[in-house]
This record gives structure tokens, C-alpha cells and sequence, in this order.
């Protein structure tokens, strides 16, 4: 462990302007590890399926999509559907020659904690191992010296609430836990302290929480003791990392995870959002993934936030849907994609669900402005999602081209023109709010255009306040996807475009 001489003032607030994250859009809940000059993290996806979206980098900044880890509907059950639930906290390790895969199914919630693992992170990853004796959420593994593996997660259930931090030895085979589980670090005294990672760095254990909630009052908070099971001393200037009551454009930062380079130097990855229109101000994206260095002081981690440059990942795509398996962005609420969509013969993807709520077909939002055109055939819809109930798109059939628009309970259809054309486009665009803010306006992140080709150029349907597509508005802990599918069973998608147009 290096030791430097200063603390910095970047945990205090970082430097001014737009923080790059390395992974934009809806990618909470990071965690990341290291083998040999390959770096992996993985992230929460809630109700998407498949889950826990999983990425490789060689040098931290840089970060392609391996896949997701979790494919099988044996390692991630249904169960309870809707927003907000699947797929919440994990972690990611390495262990002589294997990754191993930790995470809460809040859909399966009394099936206990999941385990998973794999030779090759790409895949196949293994059956599920149900720990249930650990009820609860963000499970982490850690070993000792001589293997014992700890497992250490925050207790709670949804008629008490969060009830701690807990920590047992466990025989990963099984699931059993080796002796009944005990209390450790319980954090710094703010709320909601959840989210533990435990590392064994040097001769001491050291414990990270996410403490205050995971919205404006969210932090990293760290402890440390010569024992996994503690007594933890808490770290002298906790929180570690927070961005609360300050102007930083990356706030709610939290649930945060350490990793150490080949070269002896650390990092850490963690969420983050980044807010914007008029107050209190409303993030649409997601919480992100966020990544910072680490210097070490008196035996304690100092975040230096500015020592990345993050370079603007490559975001745009287009998709003819052409090859045999769906890219690892497709992902599906409640459902799968084999459920959702069919080859169809003549190009594309069918629909045979034909209107179902459920049977979309998502990729997550990663930029603040952009355009998406998808050219149908028959029928079809383009949507942009927040949850099943704050949405909007642009839906064609029987020769019409309508918006709709459902924010909570209220669902309206807010515009229309024919399409006489048997091919056409839908385009969404998220552009700069046409309002000043307050108190001369009134606004939100940005202006939801809906479109439809007609002729030799695109007509704007309807124009919608962005703000009722953020999390201030629908609440939950997923982010803005872009969502396609056709309301009629003879309806296909030929392709889809997304290109980002600057922020």
C-alpha cells in the first residue's frame, strides 16, 4: 500500500465542470475486479432481462459490453414483476482461476442471496447457489489467507425495513453458511448504511458502506480492522467520498467498489447521477458508473477524483438485426427476448405478442441529447421508457401514426397523421428544453420530440416535458431506455438507429 503526504480536496467536491462517466446510462451499483491487465464490472439491472450487464477494459477508462452474466431464467427467476424489482447489489471477484458472481433477486426475495460462477467471463456462467440464510440485499464475497470465504450483506426484508450489516463464513458449493451470522461495521451513524465491500489489503481488513440513501444525501463511507469480523475503526474524515450540498454535477455519488492496478496503484468505481433543469433538478439517465483514483493516507483511502481522463464513449449504434443472437444491449422488462421477438423471414424482427405491455424490446438511454430512428413495416412503435407507467411513443397502425403519452394513471393519446406508406420511420429525439428555467419558465432536463417520416421529410407530432420521464417524477432506481415493438402480429422492425447529438 503507497502513502502519500496530502489529503485531497477532490473528495471534497472534485473540479468544475461535466464529469465523464465510463459507463453513461442506466449502470448502478458497479462492481469491479482485476485479472492480470483485464479490469470486468458489472452492474444492477432490475427488472431487465437478461441481467447484470457485465464489461471489460484493459487501462479503466475504456469499457466494452462481454455480455450479461446473467442469461438463464434459472439464475435469475421472475418472480414478482414490475419496477424496480430483479437484480439489485452484487460483486464481482476472482479466485484462484474462476470468477465468482454475487447478487440479490428481489423478484425471488426468500430464495436468499445468488451465486454464480465461470471460468471464462464471457460465459457460460454456472447454475445458481441460493444462500437462504441470508436474506437481504448487496451481498459481498471476501477470502482469508488460508480460503475462507466471508460473506457480508445488509439484512432487511420489506415489512421492517434494513435491519444491518451481517456477516457469516460460507461454503460457496452450497450456500450453507459455515456458523450463524453476526453484526459488524454498521457504519458511521447516517441512514440506509447498505452496499459492504470487505478487501483484505496488506495485514488489514478494510470495509466499504454506502451510507445516507441512494439519492442526494449518498455517500462512500470507510472502516478498518485487523479482524474480517471487526471491531472496525471507523476512517477519521468519513465520508470518504460524497458530492452532498455541493454544486457538483455528478451528485447522489455512492455504492462504491475498489480495485488495485498491476502497478500497485488503486481505483474505485462508483454511482453516480447527474440532474439537470430547474430545481430540485431531475436526472433521466439513470444512476451511472463513475470511476476515481485512490491514494492512501495514515492507512486510509483518499478518493482523487481528477485523476482520470475519461475519454466520451462511443454511443451510437445501428441495427439491422441481422445476426443470429441479439447484441448483449437488448434487453426485455419482465420477459425475455426469445418470448418477445422472432426472426422474421423477409428481415428484421417480428412481434408475437402484438401489443403486449410487456413485449418490448429495450436498450438503455446513454446520452443527454440524441435522435433514434426505427424503420417498420406494417406496424410499429417507438418508445421512450422510464417505467410501465411514465412513458411516451409513437405508435403506427391501420394506417395511422398516433403519440401517446402515460404519466402515472393518466394516458392520452396527444397527436396523429395517416401514413399511407406500407414502410416508414419513427423518430424520438431528446432536445433542449424550449422553457427557461425557473423562475422564468419552467424547465425540466430536456424536450421529448415524437416524429413520423412523411414524404420527403419528418413531422413533429408532439413535443413533451422531459421531466415526467425522470426518477424525480416516477421514482424507482432504473433509468430512460429506448424501446421498441409493433402493436400488430404482421408488424416487423427492419432497423433501428441511435446517434448522440452532443450534451
Amino acid at each position: 500500500m503507497s502513502e502519500s503526504t496530502a489529503v485531497s480536496t477532490a473528495r471534497a467536491g472534485g473540479r468544475s465542470g461535466e464529469f465523464q462517466p465510463i459507463l453513461p446510462g442506466f449502470y448502478p451499483d458497479p462492481t469491479i475486479c482485476r485479472v492480470g491487465d483485464d479490469y470486468y464490472v458489472a452492474n444492477s439491472s432490475f427488472e431487465y432481462f437478461p441481467g447484470a450487464p457485465l464489461f471489460h477494459s484493459r487501462d479503466l477508462v475504456n469499457w466494452t459490453q462481454l455480455g450479461n452474466i446473467l442469461t438463464d431464467r434459472m439464475q435469475f427467476r421472475r418472480g414478482t414483476t414490475g419496477p424496480s424489482t430483479g437484480i439489485y447489489g452484487s460483486t464481482l471477484r476472482h479466485r484462484d482461476g474462476r470468477f465468482w458472481f454475487i447478487t440479490t433477486n428481489v423478484s425471488d426475495f426468500d430464495s436468499g442471496q445468488i451465486i454464480v460462477h465461470a471460468e471464462d467471463p464471457s460465459g457460460p456462467w454456472s447454475a445458481p447457489v441460493f444462500v437462504r440464510d441470508a436474506i437481504g440485499i448487496d451481498p459481498d464475497l471476501c477470502w482469508d489467507d488460508d480460503g475462507t470465504c466471508y460473506l457480508t450483506w445488509h439484512v432487511l426484508d420489506f415489512t421492517v425495513g434494513g435491519q444491518g450489516i451481517r456477516q457469516a463464513p460460507i461454503d460457496l458449493a452450497t450456500g450453507r453458511l459455515l456458523e450463524p451470522h453476526y453484526p459488524v461495521w454498521q457504519g458511521s451513524g447516517m441512514p440506509a448504511a447498505e452496499g459492504p465491500h470487505l478487501y483484505k489489503i496488506d495485514d488489514l481488513w478494510y470495509m466499504l458502506l454506502a451510507e445516507g440513501g441512494t439519492e442526494r444525501g449518498h455517500c462512500v463511507t470507510a472502516a478498518r480492522s485487523s479482524s474480517p469480523r471487526g471491531p472496525f475503526e471507523p476512517c477519521p474524515w468519513n465520508p470518504v467520498l460524497t458530492h452532498r450540498s455541493t454544486v457538483h454535477p455528478v451528485q447522489s455519488v455512492g455504492h462504491a467498489d475498489l480495485v488495485q492496478s498491476p502497478d500497485g496503484s488503486w481505483a474505485i468505481v462508483y454511482l453516480g447521477s447527474r440532474p439537470r433543469g430547474s430545481t430540485p433538478g431531475f436526472h433521466v439517465l439513470g444512476r451511472e458508473t463513475f470511476l476515481a483514483g485512490v491514494d492512501w493516507v495514515d492507512g486510509w483511502p483518499v478518493v482523487e477524483e481528477g485523476r482520470f481522463e475519461v475519454p466520451a464513449p462511443s454511443t451510437g449504434f445501428v441495427d439491422d438485426f441481422a445476426e443470429a443472437e441479439l447484441g448483449p444491449r437488448w434487453v426485455v422488462p419482465d420477459s425475455e427476448p426469445d418470448v418477445v421477438v422472432t426472426r422474421h423471414p423477409l428481415g428484421g424482427l417480428s412481434f408475437p405478442g402484438a401489443g403486449a405491455s410487456s413485449d418490448l424490446l429495450c436498450t438503455r438511454v446513454r446520452d443527454f441529447a440524441w435522435t433514434a430512428d426505427a424503420l417498420f413495416e406494417t406496424s410499429g412503435e417507438l418508445r421512450l421508457r422510464l417505467d410501465d407507467r411514465h412513458w411516451c411513443a409513437v405508435i403506427v397502425e391501420k394506417g395511422r401514426a398516433r403519440v401517446v403519452v402515460q404519466i402515472g394513471d393518466v394516458c392520452q393519446e396527444v397527436g396523429s397523421v395517416a401514413v399511407t406508406t406500407r414502410r416508414f420511420t419513427l423518430r424520438l429525439e431528446a432536445t433542449s428544453p424550449q422553457s427557461a428555467p425557473v423562475p422564468f419558465g419552467y424547465a425540466g432536463p430536456d424536450d421529448i420530440a415524437l416524429s413520423v417520416r412523411v414524404d420527403e421529410g419528418f413531422e413533429e407530432l408532439a413535443r413533451l416535458d422531459g421531466r415526467y420521464f425522470s426518477t424525480e417524477v416516477a421514482a424507482g432506481f432504473t433509468g430512460r431506455m429506448l424501446a421498441v415493438g409493433c402493436p400488430t402480429l404482421d408488424g416487423r422492425i427492419v432497423s433501428l438507429s441511435y446517434r448522440p447529438s452532443g450534451s
